[in-house]
């Protein structure tokens, strides 16, 4: 049985239905999703996704990202993602972990691990890449811990270390750099995120930002761009739309509620943009949210 194969077979046995479940590992999350799912927003925050089984697609801005077997991918900052499973059945259900970094154990590997050779990559917020034999053996040995709780509070710190290595030494690791970073332009884009974040449903303009974050507006333009994937409006705009569609489809809400609490003025600007964005007017696409409630937000 190859280290992948293992590695599904650990969550498929710690995690019985579908959904997301908190393991006794503190940062480590395990999914299981036995169908394909209709496109859900999320929050993805600075973590590692590796899927063992399954399939999936990750939309942010206008870049895809996919997922198969083998393949893992890396989020240095807060962002709005659209995502769903595309394949996935009972008997061979789309399973994955999730491990949240922590920026402690991280900063400190940060300063022991040379830099991997080459050109400085582009600090894009979100990558997909192929895993390789020492991150996936790393990986198999954390979730084994789940069956050693002995031995989990003294191997688990080593394996999780081993992971972080394992990324911060490979093709990923000047991004991950960045987590670590409290000075320059990456910080400045990080602190920028976290503005928004804070003050999505209030009105804002770039020279604003650009002062709260001690940037320029062009370059604090181009600098989000190229985490982002996004201009600062547009991810305020990616916010409010998810926010709004989160507060319909669990708070039940109208439409004309939701579009004013997160900020719009004008529920048709909010109509128009919304349908832009998700491919349905709101209350089509609620309608539609809900006769697929079954189905988790897993992706």
């Amino acid at each position: 049985m190859d280290t992948l194969t293992q590695i599904a077979s650990v969550i498929a046995r710690h995690v019985s239905r579908d959904g997301f479940q908190a393991t006794a590992i503190e940062r480590v999350t395990l999914v299981r999703c036995s169908t394909v799912t209709v496109p859900m927003p999320n929050v993805y925050r600075p973590q590692l996704c590796l899927v063992a089984q399954g399939h999936k697609e990750v939309t942010l801005g206008e870049r895809v990202f996919r997922y198969a077997p083998g393949r893992y991918g890396v989020v240095t900052y807060d962002l709005p993602v659209i995502g769903h499973v595309v394949e996935a059945t009972p008997d061979k259900p789309y399973l994955c972990l999730y491990l949240d970094f922590d920026p402690v154990m991280l900063g400190e590997l940060a300063l022991r691990v040379p830099p991997p050779p080459g050109a400085p990559s582009p600090p894009v917020g979100k990558t997909v890449s192929d895993a390789g034999s020492g991150l996936l053996d790393a990986a198999l040995r954390l979730l084994r811990l789940l069956d050693d709780p002995a031995a989990l509070p003294v191997l688990g710190p080593l394996a999780e270390q081993e992971i972080l290595y394992r990324l911060l030494a490979g093709p990923d690791g000047a991004r991950m750099r960045h987590i670590t970073f409290s000075q320059g332009r990456v910080a400045q884009v990080g602190r920028a995120i976290a503005w928004i974040w804070k003050n999505s449903r209030e009105r804002f303009s770039i020279e604003r930002l650009a002062v709260e974050v001690g940037m320029s507006p062009s370059s604090l333009h181009e600098h989000f761009r190229s985490v982002t994937a996004m201009t600062p409006l547009q991810f305020q705009k990616h916010l409010r739309l998810q926010d709004a569609r989160s507060l319909m489809l669990v708070q039940g809400i109208d439409v004309a509620t939701a579009a004013l609490r997160v900020g719009y003025e004008s529920t048709s600007q909010f109509s128009r943009e919304y349908r832009r964005h998700f491919g349905e007017p709101p209350a089509r696409d609620i309608a539609r949210l809900r006769a697929s409630a079954g189905f988790p937000v897993v992706a």
